[in-house]
C-alpha cells in the first residue's frame, strides 16, 4: 500500500473569510503556524520520496510523541539529520519559497473539489474522501485494520454521509 501524502493547511481553513493574505502568501518574518515544517516536508522530498517519507514520519513523531515544536528549526534540523539528509541542500532547498505554490495548489484542490475540511483525511483512488477523528490513535498493530474499515466504508457504501458517536 502507497500513502500519497497531500497537503492541506488547517491554519488557512479556519481564517475568517476575508482575513487578509493566504497563508502561502504571507511574508518570511510571519510564517502561519505549520508554514515551516511544509517547507521542511517539501525541502526533504527534493532529496526523494524516500527522503520525504523518512522525514514527514520522524517530523509526525516528534510533534504526536515526543510533542515537540515542529516549526522551530532546532527541532526541524534535528529531524532532517536524522533521516539522513544532505543538510546543504535541504537548508537552500528550504529556503525556497517556490514550494509555497505547491501547497496553495493542493490545498485549493482539497476544499474545492474534494470539500476537505479537516485533517485528517482519507482520500481513496476514486476520490472518496473520509474525515477521522479517533482519541486516541490506533496502535501500529491495528491502523491497517482500521483504514481497510474506513476505505470499505468509503468505497463501499456511498449512502452513508456522516457517523458520529456522542462523548462519553
Amino acid at each position: 500500500m502507497v500513502i500519497n501524502w497531500k497537503y492541506f493547511s488547517l491554519e488557512q481553513v479556519n481564517r475568517r473569510p476575508g482575513h487578509g493574505q493566504k497563508i502561502w502568501e504571507l511574508p518570511e518574518d510571519s510564517p502561519a503556524p505549520g508554514w515551516r515544517a511544509f517547507r521542511a516536508a517539501e525541502a526533504a522530498r527534493c532529496q526523494g520520496e524516500t527522503a520525504f517519507t523518512d522525514f514527514h514520519m520522524a517530523l509526525l513523531e516528534e510533534k504526536h510523541v515526543r510533542k515537540n515544536d515542529i516549526e522551530d528549526m532546532k527541532v526541524i534540523n534535528r529531524v532532517a539529520q536524522r533521516v539522513g539528509l544532505e543538510m546543504a541542500r535541504f537548508r537552500e532547498d528550504f529556503s525556497r519559497r517556490q514550494s509555497l505554490a505547491r501547497l496553495a495548489e493542493q490545498h485549493t484542490f482539497a476544499v474545492e473539489t474534494l470539500g476537505i475540511f479537516g485533517t485528517p483525511t482519507l482520500v481513496f483512488p476514486a476520490g472518496q474522501a473520509i474525515f477521522l477523528k479517533m482519541s486516541p490513535p490506533p496502535s501500529p498493530e491495528e491502523s491497517l485494520a482500521v483504514f481497510m474499515e474506513m476505505s470499505n466504508l468509503a468505497c463501499h457504501r456511498p449512502n452513508i454521509l456522516e457517523v458520529k458517536r456522542p462523548p462519553g
